[in-house]
């Protein structure tokens, strides 16, 4: 989002106003565990007699052990296990089902010790008014769209995020607005005794009067006929299996369908839109994932790594009408140097095999989570991409107000509030192997940006950053997002 500087600071200032009233989570104490003990001295080696877990009214004792690297009866050095403490305290709370977690060891001998687990639960029955933007992100509304409020979504949703204490979600969205939409999901992580296997399923429709059919000169281009027609409807379902050996490693099988029918008149506006001639794609698609993920908190992450691959066959069945292999990589590491200060670096590459693919498949910087500072405005479409970002970030504001007079849930009477000071640089590249002249300008191009800001993670972990940022055409602007870079 472009934002003239008093503009900024005025929704600064409503954001701002409306994280604090508004009711999301604080961490285990992000940065700050303490592990206090029974006993004044520390003993060489230990040995766990039992595990008490408090404050999980509503979660199984299952779901929080599982997380657990030690066990009880084992002999375990004390530096050692403090670490392995702190590494399942941040595990259980990435559980995202906990406002606060803190595991203490009591030393009751000489080399004995009793684990308890102290969790405060978040509220697990969310409703959801639905008001968010259409568009690819804030500035785009903003600044390409004019601040179109025709171009919003409203609605409802429901959430259940711990529906039987195991961890499993249910949701339900219906929208109305820009798209209309139906989304049902759900997901049990574990479906077996050891924890090992889960699955999921999702089902959702989604119709359409306003589309983008094509990209010029780097920004998207919307059709919508005059008589206000719908003129694109997708219906699609999937079901995911997981399987999960150890605690940090990840294996997703995903099966799914898709369906799309849009109007005579968008291939009328873009005739390749689908490829192959009609108006109606339907595809089954395949993806194996894997992910390695070691962050110290999911939401924001100060400490640990990710790295996820991907791969997905679009085409199983009616492969006259798509047939085409796509690779994700995603590799971020998290350096944590002090509780105030930490750098992230994050590398993200996406290829297709074939030269052109369906508009409703085009990647690229732009769209969602692939970015380059400074290029917010833009996309920069292409069958391969990779963007690589960077953040060296200060924490100089760590508050925690307590609001327990004015709200006696303990879910919502403690308000977080941490500010980070971020410099950031960015840089990317997409191959557009059709070379677009009209996109000419960016595609095929090094792109680059860098900048400062600074991040606001509050309730729930939610997040809001506000940035200025330049890039390497000689750009600069104030940008306005939701969610963490990476």
């Amino acid at each position: 989002m472009i934002l003239k500087k008093t503009n900024f600071l005025y929704f600064s200032l409503i954001f701002f106003t409306l994280l604090i009233g508004s009711g999301k989570n604080t961490a285990y104490a992000q940065g700050d565990i303490s592990l206090p003990s029974a006993s004044d001295t520390t003993p060489d080696s230990v040995r766990v007699n039992n595990i008490f877990i408090v404050g999980n009214e509503k979660t199984k004792k299952s779901v929080i052990l599982r997380e657990l690297d030690f066990t009880t009866n084992y002999l375990y050095d004390w530096n050692t296990f403090l670490e392995i403490l702190i590494a399942d305290q941040k595990k259980i709370y990435n559980l995202r089902l906990f406002t606060s977690v803190e595991i203490t060891p009591l030393i009751t001998a000489e080399d004995q010790v009793e684990i308890l687990i102290t969790v405060k639960e978040r509220w697990y029955i969310v409703p959801q008014i639905i008001f968010e933007l259409a568009d690819r992100n804030f500035s785009e509304w903003w600044t390409n769209q004019n601040r179109d409020f025709s171009r919003v979504n409203y609605g409802l949703r429901l959430s259940h995020s711990n529906v039987g204490g195991r961890n499993d979600k249910l949701k339900f969205a219906g929208q109305l607005g820009f798209t209309k939409a139906l989304d049902l999901q759900y997901s049990k992580p574990y479906i077996d005794k050891k924890q090992k296997h889960g699955l999921a399923a999702q089902l959702t429709y989604k119709e359409n009067k306003t589309i983008p059919i094509k990209s010029e000169y780097n920004k998207q281009v919307f059709y919508s006929n005059e008589q206000e027609d719908i003129i694109r409807k997708n219906f699609a379902a999937a079901l995911r299996y997981t399987y999960r050996r150890s605690y940090y490693n990840y294996h997703f099988l995903t099966l799914g369908y898709s369906s799309t029918w849009v109007a005579d008149d968008v291939l009328t506006e873009n005739p390749e839109y689908f490829q192959h001639g009609g108006n109606k794609l339907r595809f089954a698609f395949a993806t194996y994932t894997f992910r390695h993920d070691r962050r110290d908190n999911v939401s924001y992450a100060t400490d640990g790594e990710l790295l996820q691959l991907s791969v997905t066959k679009y085409g199983i069945i009616y492969t006259d009408e798509l047939d085409e292999v796509e690779v994700n990589l995603t590799a971020n590491k998290y350096f944590k140097i002090s509780d105030k200060f930490h750098f992230n670096t994050g590398l993200t590459a996406n290829w297709f095999l074939s030269a052109s693919q369906p508009y409703t498949l085009v990647r690229g910087i732009g769209y969602s989570p692939n970015f380059v500072r400074g290029y917010e405005l833009n996309v920069v479409e292409g069958q391969q991409l990779y963007v690589h970002k960077n953040s060296f970030r200060w924490k100089f504001v760590d508050w925690k107000i307590d609001i327990s007079n004015l709200i006696h849930m303990e879910q919502f009477n403690t308000i977080p509030i941490r500010l980070y000071l971020s410099a950031n640089f960015d840089h990317g590249y997409v191959k557009d192997r059709n070379n677009i002249p009209e996109n000419s300008r960016l595609a095929n191009k090094y792109l680059m940006g860098y900048g400062t800001g600074i991040d606001l993670v509050g309730f729930y972990d939610a997040v809001l950053r506000f940035e200025y940022s330049m890039n390497n055409s000689k750009e600069g602007n104030f940008f306005f997002n939701f969610s963490a870079p990476f």
